[in-house]
């Protein structure tokens, strides 16, 4: 455990992060399989649960979740699908 000050409060913010960060992830991940699954049983709502997860891949993309390659190579990968 930290002794000092700065480092007691790096703590605290640090588990702050993480757990805004995990949070992030999480959804990222449930969006994506629910847009996976719709592509793959032919879905009417496959167009709209595939732009809600571009739209969340690039808000966790802006907020530093995932790298923007990683973004772009998820939703490369969606689109193609979806064709």
């Amino acid at each position: 455990m930290a002794n000092i000050k700065s480092a007691k409060k790096r703590i605290l913010v640090q588990a702050k992060r993480e757990a805004r960060n995990k949070a992030y992830r999480t959804n990222l991940k449930t969006v994506l399989k629910k847009a996976n699954a719709a592509i793959a049983e032919n879905a009417e709502n496959k167009d709209a649960l595939v732009k809600a997860a571009v739209k969340t891949i690039d808000q966790a993309c802006a907020k530093g979740i995932i790298h923007k390659n990683c973004a772009a190579r998820k939703k490369s990968t969606l689109a193609a699908l979806a064709k």
